[in-house]
């Protein structure tokens, strides 16, 4: 009976809460830090999973819209506030298109040249913005292991320090500290999955907004094109 009583009270001690409320400053800080990082790392996921989506599908229906116009530019001139990738990719190409085609003399190969670099240039910015915070879930996956994996090695070491301290290698001296270590590590790993994860997915999405972008731009390009050609 007695022995029983004394194994609740060890795991007791065992506990979450009372782990981190008896490790060493070290650990905590490690506990502390990486909890946030998976705190930011859900907000991310969140915020960013909702919000790339609805741009993707209010890039999708924009482009639709713009291929059933009549008018391109009326419809630029209507569409141009628009905070969307695919609108700033077609305010890129008329931008460049009417600075190039402005004057008496058009020089048509050059006209087509720059209006690919405009176009690739928009693309390339807007999903290097898209992407700003998505490389802070890389960051993360990639380090708190480490950090999980420091705070694993420092609960070990206080381990070992509690046996020569005591001069006791029994189980009830060495169980705290290893169970330390070990949360440490969980929780490295519980900041380090989900960003992993979501930030694999998010890559997918922003690699699919990319390629759509890239044939809208080489729509318009060829739109563009034929106006020279009607034009010569």
């Amino acid at each position: 009976m007695l022995d029983n009583i004394s194994l609740a009270a060890d795991a007791a001690t065992l506990s979450p809460v009372a782990l981190f409320l008896q490790a060493d400053i070290i650990v905590k800080a490690v506990m502390i830090g990486l909890l946030l990082a998976s705190i930011y790392v859900w907000a991310i996921i969140f915020t960013q999973g909702r919000g790339v989506g609805k741009l993707m599908r209010a890039s999708e229906n924009f482009e639709r819209d713009f291929w059933r116009a009549d008018n391109i530019d009326k419809f630029y001139d209507k569409n141009s506030g628009e905070d969307l990738p695919s609108a700033k990719v077609l305010a890129a190409g008329i931008s460049e298109w009417r600075r190039s085609t402005k004057g008496k003399i058009i020089d048509r190969d050059g006209t087509r040249e720059r209006l690919g670099i405009a176009m690739n240039s928009a693309i390339a910015g807007e999903v290097d913005r898209l992407a700003d915070k998505i490389g802070t879930l890389a960051t993360i996956g990639s380090v708190a292991p480490f950090v999980g994996l420091f705070g694993t090695v420092w609960g070990i070491m206080r381990s070992f320090t509690a046996i020569a301290a005591s001069n006791n290698s029994s189980l009830a001296v060495v169980a705290p500290g290893i169970a330390e270590a070990l949360f440490a590590t969980a929780i490295g790993l519980f900041a380090a999955i989900p960003a992993v994860i979501a930030y694999n997915s998010f890559s997918q999405r922003l690699n699919r907004l990319e390629s759509r972008l890239g044939r809208f731009a080489d729509g318009l390009h060829a739109t563009f094109s034929r106006e020279l050609e009607v034009d010569a």
